[in-house]
């Protein structure tokens, strides 16, 4: 399974972002069940944002949740990260993930996710 995460760029403090994802290759793509988004700004850790599972039901890190939505499209393969007023301390590279379970007491934690895509750049600055 390969992920490929698109949308990233400069943003403008208060401004607004949307990234995708795309999950493509053979075998197991028809098996992943959560799909979520980590970023990790300069320096570092990565942190966890949000995941959605197969049901769409979404699940949120306090850190970001009321600025933050997740969703997916089954069908298409596809995790959509969307994200409001932006702040400068949301720079980092956002990193799309996928798994074969879903766990929502294990989102927050990287090591639950199988796969990983290779990140995008999100900028906020004016």
């Amino acid at each position: 399974v390969q992920l490929q995460a698109c949308g990233g760029g400069l943003v403008q403090p208060g401004g607004s972002l949307r990234l995708s994802c795309v999950a493509s290759g053979s075998g197991r793509l028809t098996s992943i069940i959560a799909m979520g988004w980590f970023r990790q700004a300069p320096g570092k850790g990565r942190e966890y944002v949000g995941a959605v599972g197969w049901n769409s039901i979404d699940h949120y890190a306090n850190s970001v949740r009321g600025r933050v939505s997740v969703s997916r499209n089954n069908r298409e393969k596809t995790a959509t990260l969307e994200m409001i007023n932006l702040k400068p301390e949301d720079t980092a590279v956002y990193y799309c993930t996928a798994d074969l379970h879903a766990d929502r007491a294990r989102y927050g934690d990287p090591t639950f996710w199988k796969y990983w895509g290779q990140g995008t750049q999100v900028t906020v600055s004016s």
